[in-house]
Formats: structure tokens, C-alpha cells, sequence
């Protein structure tokens, strides 16, 4: 087994149960460090990816790159920090920035309003009536985060390979089934997951380099062989400057190839 991302709620204890499962299976343990490396590496405020992440599209759209461009570079930068393998991720959304990886186990901890409640009141001494308030605010606002930008219900339990309610299991019995899930054979590394992670990280590297100046940019990858979809074909030699000087500048890029015009295939990133 190689990566693990954990969904949760806040207050549900997830962060708790991913912290204890890095811990047993020694492997390295990210979530905000994730935002540092994104906001390091496109020199973009930590601040604004950090809203980018936990607010809804209204907040989002505030900001002169949009929330397309900052899901690019905060997915790039956490693509680009898995694919050495070994890591449990209990940010947002890691099951859908992550998609098509078969050797990844996507995991989501609940618990019951109430408990969570609980929890946030032991944490930040206020009122159980602000605590339901702000649990609640919360929820709504990454629900309307995640269906803008990939369709899906992030409660929606077909969207994990283990959904674990800890209302009455402990946190080590979440540990415990998740530790055991890494041991099946369907979420060992193999050739081929190996090589759909390279070509993710770089089919995502491709897409934070140009969705600055081509925002309606797709990309999809095999083996380096990049596809560069465009819906608009007014981009002329300014695409195409960018490109060669992309394939000059990026190791494992065996081709690159412009389609301009046209629909981009669910599958590019």
C-alpha cells in the first residue's frame, strides 16, 4: 500500500485517526503543508489558497486567477508531494485530486452532529448553540466547494473504498480497519499505477504552467506523451512559444501535442 487519503468532516476526530494510522504504518503524515508547498512554488499568498480550499465558489471567484487556477497549482503541488508513495493525506478532497490512482485507499470518517459538537466546544470553550452553527457553516461550505468543481457529493459513501462511523468504534478500531484495507491486494503498487502517478504529477505540472495565460486548458498523459486540449482557437504563437519552451524546460516530456477547439475529455486533469 502505498497512500492514503482520508476524508472527514471537522470535529469528526479524522485528523486523529490519520495522524495514528501514519504513525503505525510509519509513512509521512500531510494536509496543510500542502498549501506552503503550492504557495512556495507559485508564489501565490498562502492565504488565498488556503480560502481557495475551504470556501465556497462565491469566495473563490473574488480573486483575479479564479478557482480553477488555484485547485491547479494546490493539485500539482500535492500530486508532485505523493508520488514517492508512503503518505497519508487528510486534506480536502485528496480522493478527487487524486483520481484514477488504483493503488490509492480513500477513506471517510463520520460521526454524528452531536459528538461533533461535543468536540468542538472541549476545543474552543463556546457555546454548544456557536459550535452547531459553525460545524454546520462548515459543511455547507465544503459540500458547495466540492460539487462545483467535480459534480460530487463529498457525503456520498460510493465515492470511498471504507466509510467508518466512530459514534461507537474508537479511534484505534478506525486505525485497525484501515491498517488492515492497506494490506489488500487491490491497493498495492504496481507497473502500471506506478506509471498512471508519473503521468498524473506531470500532466498537472503541465496544466499549473499554462492555466495562468490559457484558463480553459486540459491535459491528459501516457507514458510523456502529453495531449494539450484547448475549447478556444484564437491562442495562436503564443501557445505555441509557451509549449516548446515547456518541452525544453520539463524532464519527461516525450511529446506535446495542441488540439484546439474542441470539448476536453473528462479524463484530462
Amino acid at each position: 500500500m502505498a497512500i492514503i487519503t482520508i476524508s472527514r468532516g471537522s470535529y469528526s476526530m479524522g485528523k486523529c485517526v490519520a495522524e495514528k494510522v501514519a504513525k503505525r504504518l510509519q509513512y509521512d503524515l500531510i494536509s496543510r503543508d500542502i498549501l506552503l508547498a503550492a504557495s512556495e512554488r507559485f508564489n501565490v499568498p498562502e492565504i488565498k489558497l488556503e480560502k481557495a480550499i475551504h470556501n465556497a465558489p462565491s469566495i473563490l471567484e473574488r480573486y483575479g486567477h479564479g478557482k480553477q487556477t488555484y485547485i491547479a497549482y494546490i493539485r500539482s503541488a500535492l500530486v508532485n508531494r505523493v508520488i514517492n508513495n508512503n503518505i497519508v493525506y487528510h486534506g480536502l478532497a485528496g480522493h478527487f485530486l487524486l483520481k484514477g490512482i488504483t493503488h490509492i485507499l480513500k477513506v471517510r470518517i463520520t460521526s454524528n452532529i452531536e459528538n461533533r459538537v461535543k468536540n468542538e466546544i472541549k476545543q474552543k470553550n463556546i457555546s454548544e448553540s456557536q459550535a452547531r452553527e459553525m460545524i454546520l457553516e462548515d459543511d455547507m461550505q465544503r459540500r458547495k466547494w466540492t460539487k462545483s468543481l467535480y459534480g460530487e457529493d463529498p457525503w456520498d459513501s460510493s465515492l470511498y473504498d471504507l466509510t467508518i462511523c466512530i459514534d461507537k468504534l474508537s479511534i484505534e478500531n478506525a486505525v485497525d480497519f484501515i491498517c488492515k484495507a492497506t494490506e489488500s491486494d487491490a491497493f498495492q503498487t504496481t507497473e502500471k499505477s506506478i506509471q498512471k502517478m508519473k503521468d498524473l504529477a506531470l500532466a498537472c505540472h503541465i496544466k499549473a504552467a499554462l492555466i495562468d495565460d490559457f484558463p480553459d486548458v486540459g491535459i491528459t498523459c501516457e507514458y510523456g506523451n502529453l495531449l494539450v486540449y484547448l475549447k478556444s482557437k484564437d491562442y495562436g504563437n503564443k501557445l505555441l512559444k509557451r509549449i516548446k519552451q515547456l518541452q525544453n524546460d520539463i524532464e519527461g516530456v516525450y511529446s506535446l501535442e495542441i488540439h484546439s477547439g474542441i470539448v476536453i475529455p473528462p479524463e484530462a486533469v
